[in-house]
Parts: structure tokens; C-alpha cells; sequence
């Protein structure tokens, strides 16, 4: 399974717009389109999965700087998520230095 990362999208753009796109290439596993936890809103990004790692490769290469919805995206494998300390609960916290 590949992960593959969608940056510079439009807000216009759909799930099916991507679909689409990527399905040119071969089997689309899911798309998802990031949106703001808030407002509901899409944050310009998306992660679309394909199960053939040499079907994303080919997508990916020709699909970067393409345009999608009207809008040129950038495409590359997504990289595994950093872990990143919470917000909130422990850690210190104040914001000062800790010598």
C-alpha cells in the first residue's frame, strides 16, 4: 500500500476529482481530502492510497505539478507522520526556557 501526498489543492476540488485522476494510473484504495477540525473546511492537501506501489509511482511522476481542479499539485509519497508532543496536558507547558 502507498501512501501518496497531494499538496497545493484546490478548495474546489473533490474526493471524485482525485479519484479520477489517479485511477488514469490504476486501483485507488481512498481519498481523503484534509479539512480544518473547526471550520470544516479543506486545508489544501489530501492523501489518496493505491495497493500497487509501481501503479503510485508512475501516478506520482505524472501527476506532480499537473493540474487537478484547476490548480497545479504537487504529488510525492507521503512520509510517515512525526510524532508530536499534545497540546494541553503535561509537558511543562509556560512556554519559558528549560535549562
Amino acid at each position: 500500500m502507498t501512501n501518496i501526498y497531494v499538496g497545493n489543492l484546490s478548495y474546489d476540488a473533490t474526493e471524485d476529482d482525485l479519484r479520477e485522476a489517479f485511477e488514469e494510473f490504476g486501483k485507488v484504495s481512498s481519498v481523503a481530502i484534509i479539512k480544518d477540525r473547526e471550520t470544516g473546511r479543506p486545508r489544501g492537501f489530501a492523501f489518496v492510497e493505491m495497493p500497487d506501489g509501481q501503479e503510485a509511482k508512475v501516478a506520482i511522476e505524472a501527476l506532480n505539478l499537473k493540474e487537478i481542479a484547476g490548480r497545479a499539485v504537487t504529488v510525492n509519497e507521503a512520509r510517515p507522520r512525526a510524532e508530536r508532543p499534545r497540546r494541553g496536558a503535561g509537558g511543562g507547558g509556560g512556554g519559558g526556557r528549560h535549562w
